[in-house]
């Protein structure tokens, strides 16, 4: 049996906001925009994964039960760039833990996400495959 996370489910207290800056930012395609449970619902594609958006605002101001989303890249710099020519400022530099770097951002509604790109020098083949998603 093979499993794969589908998506991540939010609350955007803007949902056209939330799609714009995904789009903007990473290139998402939305994939479905409709009413279901009386809210609307719009689910976006990033890659091979996917964001489901309720337009209703958070229940809280925290991230409840969310801590991140991770966002893989195969370059890490280019997207640190292409995201600051956008107007997006980042607190802290890019990180390197072991076959890893990344960086944290906040996205609409105090979403945190991980930017991260998988060094492929600094693991197997093998390792490669099983950690990365590109």
């Amino acid at each position: 049996m093979r499993n794969s996370l589908h998506h991540a489910h939010l609350f955007a207290s803007n949902v056209d906001e939330s799609i714009k800056f995904y789009e903007e930012m990473f290139g998402a395609k939305i994939l479905f925009d409709l009413e279901m449970a009386g809210s609307r619902n719009v689910m976006i594609q990033i890659g091979s994964s996917k964001i489901n958006f309720y337009d209703q605002p958070p229940m809280d101001h925290g991230r409840g039960a969310i801590h991140h989303l991770g966002i893989e890249t195969d370059d890490l710099e280019a997207l640190v760039e292409h995201l600051e020519s956008k107007g997006f400022q980042f607190i802290k530099k890019i990180k390197r833990f072991g076959p890893l770097k990344y960086i944290m951002a906040a996205a609409p509604d105090n979403v945190l996400l991980e930017l991260f790109e998988v060094i492929k020098e600094k693991v197997s083949e093998e390792q490669y495959r099983l950690i990365s998603t590109l």
